[in-house]
């Protein structure tokens, strides 16, 4: 069978790499790709927002599957079009799509259906924001209500930072359209978690493993947020209690809810979790598709064939399948391009990947490119995963680390301190 697989990133490139490995699979596509991707599938010069050329691509290459990686194509629609057009294709409508789409919608449906989350306010306007945080105790949080590539999400210490976070989503708008309404939350104590699960068309779940994300830029979670500077996997603060206590007090409501307002959602399913210190999980926010980075440290501990259980998916049938997974623990470290969140240049070379990989790491490609002589060089913000395998977290963050320092650049940074939680625990 031929697969297309719709982004550029550091998670499609993992999914590219799992895709290839199966024995259903002839051919990969992956639109647009990065040099990295290259190496596994045939890349696309699409854009994953150009909904009608990646439909005609798919009809003209007769692609069998088609799986999304990121969510603005999910939020404008595509399943629902490809759907139409006869083709199979993984991941939520337009309508339930806006579970990540808009926080607001997601806060009111936590709050219709008594699902654990944030005590929050919405504001439509800067002057009654600004008005509120000043009696506020902080700290706060604060959310540009739409999509703004996992930085839209302020954690405001004091009352000069929440303003300065209410003017640059609501004034100068930062973020565009997504800042034209906020949500401010009460900041919840806790260890984060990722939770990912797949939802089919009968509304069956079955789970990943699962994993934990680092938002921040800097170590010990300082800093600007981005869009994920690390993850391992398993999260060891999702004990087999609170999974089961994630299972029924989250992620079934939330699908039965989703039913229940007539947009059922079919597709990865990404709670970002907060775990407080008496083990009781709430909602931070949903995501619509996988994590980026968790989905790489989750691939290389999925033993089993990714392409029949999503294919399982899209006839209802999730309930007869399971995953198995490595029981060693995964820990991937993101290189990022100095400057990063903010402005940062790129055409940064890059070396030493082949002689990584053959030690035993993945190094999965997000912003890079081949520039005109054929070299490796950046080409984004986050550019490569670094992911290795452990008996143990420690063994696992060496290999990461050691793998990480084998990479020849100039220009590129890391935080030091990925695994640092699980190591702990």
């Amino acid at each position: 069978m031929k697969v297309l697989i719709v982004g550029n990133g550091g998670r499609e490139a993992a999914l590219v790499r799992k895709i290839f490995e199966s024995p259903l699979v002839k051919k990969v596509f992956c639109a647009p790709g990065n040099a990295g991707t290259s190496a596994y599938a045939t890349n696309v010069k699409i854009p994953v927002n150009d909904i009608p050329g990646l439909l005609e691509f798919a009809k003209q290459e007769c692609i069998d599957l088609t799986i999304v990686g990121p969510e603005d194509p999910l939020t404008m629609g595509i399943v629902d079009v490809f759907k139409e057009n006869g083709l199979a294709i993984f991941g939520p409508s337009k309508g339930a799509a806006i579970l990540e789409g808009s926080k607001l919608f997601t806060k009111a449906l936590l709050e219709k259906y008594d699902i654990p989350t944030a005590g929050y306010k919405r504001f439509y306007d800067p002057t009654s924001a600004e008005k509120y945080v000043v009696d506020q105790d902080f700290p706060v949080v604060i959310k540009a209500n739409g999509l703004a590539a996992g930085k839209g999400v302020f954690i405001c210490e004091n009352l000069a930072d929440a303003i300065s976070a209410i003017q640059e989503i609501m004034v100068a708008r930062k973020f565009g359209d997504a800042g034209e309404c906020i949500i401010i939350e009460e900041f919840l104590r806790g260890e984060e978690a990722s939770y990912i699960v797949l939802v089919d068309e009968n509304g069956h779940v079955l789970p990943l493993a699962s994993s934990q994300d680092h938002k921040r830029v800097g170590n010990d979670d300082t800093g600007l947020n981005t869009g994920g500077m690390g993850a391992y996997s398993p999260a060891p603060v999702v004990t087999a209690e609170i999974e089961r206590r994630v299972l029924n007090e989250i992620i079934y409501p939330t699908v039965d809810a989703m039913i229940k307002e007539g947009r059922p959602f079919t597709g990865f399913l990404y709670a970002g979790l907060m775990i407080d210190r008496d083990g009781n999980p709430k909602v931070l926010e949903f995501n619509v598709r996988m994590g980026d980075p968790e989905t790489q440290p989750l691939m290389m501990r999925m033993k089993s064939d990714l392409v029949p259980i999503l294919l399982a998916a899209l006839k209802g049938e999730l309930d007869k399948c399971q995953i198995d997974w490595d029981p060693r623990k995964a820990v991937c470290v993101v290189m990022a391009a100095n400057g990063y969140p903010g402005s940062y240049r790129k055409s940064l070379y890059i070396e030493g990947i082949d002689e990584v990989e053959q030690a035993g790491a993945k190094v999965y490609h997000a912003g890079t490119a081949l520039n005109e002589q054929g070299e490796l060089v950046s080409s984004g913000g986050r550019v490569l995963g670094v992911t290795a395998l452990g008996e143990t977290f420690v063994e696992a963050q060496h290999a990461a680390y050691q793998a990480v320092s084998g990479i020849r650049h100039d220009g590129l940074f890391y935080r030091d301190d990925i695994a640092n939680h699980a190591i702990k625990k």
